[in-house]
């Protein structure tokens, strides 16, 4: 099948670096348009959904490719490799920031630098690591995702965009009500349950992670160990809460991206 359909890859903007934009759980490109508003007149903006999201081909959806991150890397690989040569920033969000990770790992000369928005590489804490959920409440999430992910969807949506009562819970609650029950609830087990510190550690693509000072689902504790475990990582923390900083701080998030790359840009010239 054709990645571009599959994925429905949408390409805006006619700069030389590409920027490949990867959304997270429950959602879809649309989450990212309050961003590429503010990118697309320098750069190639790349967006895309993940099979089984939005407006991707849900009949490309394979249960045991996709019954785990890799398969979902391997997506990222094949669109990336579909565009024309020239550097690739990858920027994801949560999980779309571990398969981000997963897709460098696998092919680092495609994959150039890494924007990290709100990252986990296990959502679950263990031993000395704090990940934001003991493995109990993990399992309750999933349990009732399971019965009735209309519930699940209303009591997440908080926790995802800050406890304010703005649209953007809406917003994210109807996204993954949009989202085949079937598909939701593996692509949840997958994200929920994944532990990928190994992957992160792995890596050695530059790398920014931009976090939120309040995030129940990635708090400060992650990212501490991200940058402790990437050497070649650096950290933005916005004094901002929720999970999704490209939606609520919007400019904040552009103007990381940006002197992130303009910084990359000015060490190539000077080697």
């Amino acid at each position: 099948m054709n990645t571009l359909t599959k994925n429905n890859v949408r390409v805006t903007g006619n700069g030389p670096h590409h920027l490949v934009f990867a959304h997270g759980f429950g959602c879809d490109q649309s989450m990212w348009r309050r961003v590429v508003a503010g990118l697309s007149d320098r750069y190639t903006v790349v967006l895309f959904d993940h099979v089984g999201s939005g407006d991707s081909d849900w009949s490309a959806y394979d249960e045991i490719r996709h019954g785990a991150l890799f398969g979902y890397a391997e997506d990222v690989v094949e669109i990336c490799g579909s565009l024309p040569r020239g550097d690739v920033t990858f920027v994801g969000h949560s999980v779309g920031a571990t398969i981000g990770v997963l897709a460098a790992n696998l092919r680092p000369d495609l994959i150039k630098a890494l924007v990290l928005i709100c990252p986990s590489p296990r959502f679950s804490n263990t031993d000395a690591y704090v990940g934001g959920f003991e493995p109990a409440d993990i399992s309750e999430l999933l349990d009732l995702m399971d019965k009735n992910h209309l519930d699940w969807s209303a009591l997440m949506a908080p926790t995802v965009m800050g406890p304010e009562d703005v649209p953007e819970q809406d917003e994210w609650r109807n996204s993954v009500c949009r989202i085949d029950p079937r598909i939701a609830k593996q692509f949840a087990r997958v994200t929920f349950e994944a532990d990928n510190r190994m992957d992160f550690a792995a890596s050695r693509t530059p790398s920014l992670i931009v976090d939120c000072s309040e995030d129940s689902l990635a708090p400060p504790s992650v990212g501490d160990f991200l940058v402790s475990i990437m050497p070649a990582s650096r950290r933005i923390t916005l004094q901002a809460g929720g999970h999704c900083p490209h939606l609520t701080r919007s400019p904040d998030v552009v103007a990381a991206i940006e002197a992130f790359i303009d910084e990359r840009s000015d060490v190539d010239l000077a080697a």
